[in-house]
């Protein structure tokens, strides 16, 4: 009888790339387990990553660190990811990472790669993935570079940058009031003028029914938020 190898799979989406199907977790999920079934992988524990940036080092973030976790505790002796940039976030990590599950006996798999199984054991397989984790690196460091130069356009141009606050929106790339926002933060200054704390005020807001940005509760940090935005 035939026992199939045990595996664990990595997915993980930042918050930016949530809204891209392509990106999403069950698109990963999807072709992970396709790519198990026609490895002959037993995939025993699935660890999704959600809202999570690739600039935390793997056992840094709450899933990564149930990997590592599994992995150390002899649960699997696979790893399954689409893609190095879901596990890494730089070249350096990669290989200390690698390094280590290469002294533990775990083979790491790439989907997006033609799911190409690097044997970093060997010479020619650290070769391959440094090149690999190199590139990655460098496609992450070019985006960075052209997102910063289009930010920088756009403040040339005197348009806004980055998430409006409360009582704004952007409309046509223009930062807008935006009238039922705005009811909410001249409420929350005649509070603040009448000597109220942050967590009375979200107390208040919240018992007045005044919507948050994201329909969540009103929170101190979020009342700090808008008074500073204010000033």
């Amino acid at each position: 009888m035939n026992i199939s190898p045990k595996a664990v799979a990595y997915l993980r989406v930042s918050t930016t790339e949530q809204a891209n199907e392509g990106c999403s977790l069950d698109a990963q999920l999807e072709r992970v387990k396709a790519y198990c079934v026609m490895s002959n992988l037993d995939l025993v524990a699935i660890f999704r990553e959600e809202g999570v940036s690739g600039a935390k080092a793997l056992d840094t973030r709450p899933q990564g660190r149930q990997l590592v976790e599994a992995l150390k505790s002899g649960q699997a002796s696979h790893v399954v990811a689409m893609k190095l940039d879901r596990l890494f976030r730089d070249a350096v990590d990669c290989l200390t990472a690698t390094r280590e599950w290469d002294r533990a006996g775990t083979t790491l798999h790439l989907v997006d790669m033609g799911g190409t199984c690097l044997n970093t054991g060997s010479a020619m397989g650290r070769m391959f993935l440094t090149m690999a984790a190199g590139f990655a690196e460098l496609e992450r460091n070019l985006i960075s570079e052209r997102t910063a130069a289009a930010m920088s356009h756009l403040k040339a141009e005197g348009r806004h940058v980055g998430s409006p606050g409360l009582g704004f929106e952007m409309k046509e790339g223009q930062l807008v009031a935006n009238e039922v926002e705005q009811v909410a933060v001249q409420r929350a200054l005649e509070l603040r003028q009448s000597s109220k704390t942050l967590r009375e005020i979200a107390a208040q807001l919240e018992a007045e029914g005044h919507p948050t940005k994201r329909g969540g509760k009103w929170a101190p940090s979020v009342v700090r938020e808008i008074l500073t935005r204010a000033q």
